[in-house]
């Protein structure tokens, strides 16, 4: 049997590709490319340039392939650009991801994992939010997941298909091995953009806010490391296929980091005293977001092995100077 990931060539998704791989799983991706890089995948794995929502083309590398379980990654992810393009984001997180899931029910496909977020829960007032707290997303990325989520369990009660929804936090860092890292140009995620302006390819970072009721006055996230996340996912696989049912399950460490902590531990990983330049509070950005992490750990045995901010930072670092050696290299050809 075969596992499909959607989004595959993307941050996390390559991840995630490269884990299966390494699990001996026979693996397929589906990719438009619009954000992601073939060339983050393992040479060996199939690779299909499409659309999740073109029915035929999924249709066929589901009954080709024997796909039994989907991992499904592909959508848009920046909480700004969903304020100012809801239509854009519902589109894309919700319609698409409606047409997918139509294609699982419709090639019998028994094992559904959906790439969602803490951007559900909105900015509930608690020290760390778990799975049973009330959903209240402040921004269209936060709706068009929620709606998903509401799909795959409908759909779920009316069909022969089980799911697992994971609810990522603030996902950083790169492959220990550096095979793959987040690759995108004008990447919004601070960690990446920290290191960017580390290594001057940024003029400086910006600080959306300085006077949140936090601390130090900026927004507090929970940052957890991309490997930690694929191998999540890779545990929650393997719980589905015993026979595992329906699960939501949160996906961070439960200690968040202000905008001033991280950008100080990139400063101190690197060595470098990059520009930063404090700016106006960015629309549907949450005060506050740290996870309850109890529910994966007890649910698939999840057990992170990168709970560390300046060991993601280093990762992370060391993945954008790779980066930018492949991308002289490739200017040079």
């Amino acid at each position: 049997m075969t596992v499909l990931v959607t989004g595959g060539a993307g941050y996390i998704g390559s991840h995630m590709v490269w884990k299966l791989v390494e699990a001996g799983e026979d693996v397929v991706v589906l990719d438009d490319l619009s954000t992601g890089f073939g060339w983050a995948l393992p040479i060996d794995v199939k690779l299909f340039v499409g659309d999740i929502a073109d029915d035929g083309l999924v249709d066929r590398i589901m009954r080709a392939h024997r796909v039994d379980a989907i991992i499904h990654f592909a959508g848009s992810i920046v909480v700004p650009d969903s304020v100012a393009d809801p239509l854009g984001y519902y589109l894309n997180n919700t319609v698409r991801s409606r047409a997918l899931i139509a294609s699982a029910v419709r090639n019998g496909v028994a094992n559904f994992i959906f790439s969602s977020t803490a951007a559900v829960y909105g900015s509930p007032e608690a020290e760390a939010i778990s799975e049973n707290m009330p959903t209240a997303p402040e921004s269209p990325y936060g709706t068009s997941k929620l709606m998903t989520e509401m799909m795959l369990r409908d759909a779920a009660a009316a069909h022969d298909i089980r799911y697992t929804v994971l609810r990522y936090f603030n996902v950083a860092g790169a492959d220990p091995n550096g095979r793959t890292g987040q690759s995108s140009r004008g990447a919004t995620h601070l960690i990446k953009v920290a290191a960017e302006a580390a290594l001057g390819k940024r003029e400086r970072v910006d600080i959306f806010g300085t006077d949140y009721a936090t601390p130090d006055g900026t927004c507090i996230r929970d940052y957890i490391h991309v490997t930690d996340l694929a191998n999540a996912h890779h545990l929650a696989l393997e719980r589905l296929r015993a026979g595992g049912d329906n699960l939501v399950a949160n996906c961070g460490y439960g200690r968040g980091y202000s905008v001033h902590e991280v950008i100080r531990a990139v400063r101190q990983v690197s060595g470098v005293d990059f520009e930063v330049r404090v700016a106006g509070r960015r629309p549907g950005d949450a005060v506050r977001v740290v996870a309850n992490a109890d529910r994966a750990r007890a649910e698939f045995g999840w057990r992170p092995e990168h709970d560390d901010l300046k060991r993601i930072v280093a990762h992370a670092l060391a993945w954008e100077e790779a980066l930018g050696r492949r991308n002289a290299a490739v200017a040079a050809e």
